[in-house]
């Protein structure tokens, strides 16, 4: 397992400082965790630091790039502090704001583009959303384990997307990871997950 690095302890500081006021949705609870326990995801499958930088980060360059960062402003926030590799990575698991004609995107299209965009991914950046959405499917379980209201749970899930939207979500990125010939072991793990998950959408009305 990854050990104590400068670099992680650094992107974590970086990604604390700027969820510092952010809650996940529905909750009071903070978001800054998402970030640590992205990073645990990934060294317990020994990725390089790089690697786990990148999850640790991942969230906060989606924030910038809904917020139309540039790439020049990327890679002067991002790039010239953890990296060319961490930046490259990132971009290519981060869903875009615009086309490539500049156009804004949908929720939806933006989706589906980040999905498109998967195969083209480095092992880097299969591995970050990978655990991201182990990350999140998991954290959904818990939630659902843990309530009487399951229905209030999936109605905050993937920013209010809801029960049907998010299944679909999780296994299409899982799907479209193995399409791409990504079989790192991580895979077994969502897909566990999402067995688990979809046992529960089965059964919206059930307490644990």
């Amino acid at each position: 397992m990854t050990g104590y690095s400068d670099p992680i302890n650094h992107a974590l500081a970086f990604a604390a400082k700027h969820h510092d006021q952010q809650v996940r949705r529905g909750t009071r609870l903070p978001y800054l965790t998402a970030a640590p326990n992205v990073a645990v995801i990934l060294s317990r499958y020994d990725r390089d630091d790089e690697t786990v930088v990148s999850g640790v980060l991942r969230d906060v360059v989606q924030d910038y790039v809904r917020d139309g960062f540039s790439v020049e402003m990327l890679e002067a926030r991002i790039g010239e502090k953890f990296g060319a590799a961490v930046l490259a990575a990132l971009l290519a698991v981060v869903e875009r704001r615009y086309d490539a004609h500049g156009v804004e995107m949908t929720a939806e299209e933006r989706r589906v583009d980040l999905v498109d965009r998967l195969a083209a991914a480095d092992e880097r950046g299969r591995w970050v959303i990978a655990a991201v959405v182990a990350h999140a499917a998991g954290t959904l379980l818990a939630d659902l384990t843990r309530t009487s209201f399951p229905g209030t749970v999936w109605a905050y899930a993937i920013d209010g997307a809801g029960r049907e939207s998010t299944m679909q979500w999780f296994r299409t990125v899982h799907q479209r990871l193995e399409a791409a010939g990504f079989a790192a072991p991580i895979m077994a793990e969502l897909g566990a997950m999402l067995s688990a998950l979809g046992e529960r959408s089965a059964q919206p009305g059930r307490r644990a």
